[in-house]
């Protein structure tokens, strides 16, 4: 029988996680934490998350919020998926070969909905978000821009530009702020509240590294003539030799129309279309944020762009401006797919549309409202005021509806319409009929206010409303 003897004078004593430690109880309940410092010491894990949560009540409801096209609403089972792979970085493909994957067929599937010529060879990624997918867009044309011109760029004489409508989102802008590239717009006129295709040929010259065309304006939720622009685009290479690649930013509109416009041809079966982006937060519907960003074939992505990386002892090829992002939304996004599949994702998006529709028409009848779109592109609608109406404004109208919760975006547009003030309504998945009729009902109580107003009342616009482009 062994004998023990007592414990050894060299022996470590038990490492413990340091979050196991004990806080202070007396503390969490006579002392509030700093606001703008760290405390000094811990405080009971249920008091930190009764104050994070207690603050965040403050916040608006993220279902009542009309502005954004973010999705804000999932099943449990998508939840729980996300919660599984929360700590899964995406880059470390290696380690997580199922999660890298997954994202691989996520870009077959998209290329295979976008018409890629051969979907097995297009090349695409996940990003954080339509953003970072619009930057590497342009990244791929300027690089094969000034692939295409080495012979004169850099040079004085070369400086890239790129063509787009005033209505772009602004990561647009910063791209050309980031990226030293000159931002060519095409202004709104009249009733045409984004680009018009002959107009944006006319500003392409030998330095066009090329035509940013939206398949849905976040102005109001129009469509851009994706075909009528490579048609422009194609008689321009007839006159002048210049050929001017297309990018497709389908930040809502290539989630929307592969299931409700099959007919409207403006992907990869135009052959000027060389990338397509996507937002799969919005109505790819998954909560933020993944993006997507897809070229038609290897000729379009500049190889010196692509970083590789070991990957199940293979070559996997990588291309983001971000290095560590959570996989979990990837992760969700294949779970959507493989959830719904095409009839899923028709019916998800043609209940959206209806409601934009519907509501849209029942607004129209009140008749202090003119519309401008009425929710048959994109499942959102923009309207103003009408002519005759001198009593109020769209600010007011957002400011009163901000009163029951609800988020509504009131701005002015750009430049030759700035004239023009509107309301936008996005109608994502879960806005049902029942809550537009709440918000219908909310706006008609507000109305006979509104109208006995002696003139508009919101003197301070920005604080009408949170929305900025």
């Amino acid at each position: 029988m062994p004998l023990h003897t007592g414990p050894r004078r060299d022996e470590r004593p038990l490492s413990v996680n340091p979050f196991l430690g004990e806080a202070n109880p007396v503390g969490d309940m006579t002392e509030a934490p700093p606001k703008h410092r760290m405390p000094d010491a811990p405080m009971a894990p249920s008091t930190a998350y009764q104050l994070v949560h207690d603050e965040l009540m403050l916040d608006g409801n993220a279902r009542l919020n009309l502005a954004t096209f973010v999705t804000t609403w999932m099943e449990p089972e998508a939840g729980a998926l996300m919660s599984e792979c929360r700590d899964k970085n995406m880059i470390d493909k290696d380690e997580y070969p199922r999660t890298a994957e997954l994202e691989r067929r996520c870009v077959s599937m998209l290329a295979d909905l976008w018409h890629a010529p051969d979907p097995a060879v297009a090349v695409g990624c996940s990003t954080t978000g339509s953003s970072e997918a619009c930057m590497l867009a342009g990244m791929a044309l300027k690089r094969r821009w000034a692939r295409n011109n080495a012979d004169r760029y850099p040079s004085k004489d070369a400086r890239p530009n790129l063509v787009m409508g005033v209505n772009v989102q602004v990561c647009w802008e910063k791209f050309c702020a980031f990226w030293e590239v000159e931002a060519r717009q095409v202004p709104m006129e009249g009733d045409r509240f984004h680009l018009d295709p002959r107009a944006a040929a006319e500003l392409c010259d030998e330095n066009t590294i090329g035509v940013v065309g939206v398949l849905g304006s976040t102005f109001d939720g129009s469509y851009e003539p994706i075909a009528d622009l490579c048609a422009a685009l194609d008689e321009l290479r007839e006159r002048t030799g210049l050929d001017v690649p297309v990018h497709v930013d389908g930040a809502s509109g290539a989630m929307v129309a592969p299931f409700l416009d099959e007919d409207l041809v403006w992907d990869f079966r135009l052959p000027r279309v060389a990338s397509i982006n996507t937002s799969g937060h919005k109505y790819g519907l998954v909560y933020p944020g993944v993006g997507w960003a897809l070229w038609r074939d290897a000729d379009a992505l500049p190889e010196e762009l692509v970083f590789r990386v070991n990957y199940l002892g293979g070559d996997m090829p990588t291309f983001a401006l971000n290095f560590s992002r959570p996989g979990a939304q990837v992760v969700a996004q294949y779970y959507t797919f493989l959830r719904l599949g095409r009839d899923g994702y028709r019916a998800v998006q043609q209940a959206a549309r209806d409601v934009a529709r519907s509501l849209a028409d029942r607004i129209g009848a009140l008749g202090d409202f003119r519309l401008l779109t009425r929710g048959d592109e994109l499942p959102v609608f923009a309207f103003t005021t009408a002519p005759e109406v001198t009593a109020f404004d769209v600010f007011d109208v957002s400011r009163r509806m901000r009163e029951n919760g609800w988020l509504v975006p009131a701005y002015a547009f750009p430049a030759n319409r700035q004239d023009l003030s509107v309301l936008r309504v996005v109608c994502r998945n879960g806005f049902s009929e029942d809550l537009a009729d709440v918000f219908l009902e909310d706006l008609a109580r507000f109305l006979p206010e509104l109208r006995r107003q002696p003139h508009p009342l919101t003197h301070d616009r920005s604080a009408a409303t949170g929305f900025h482009h």
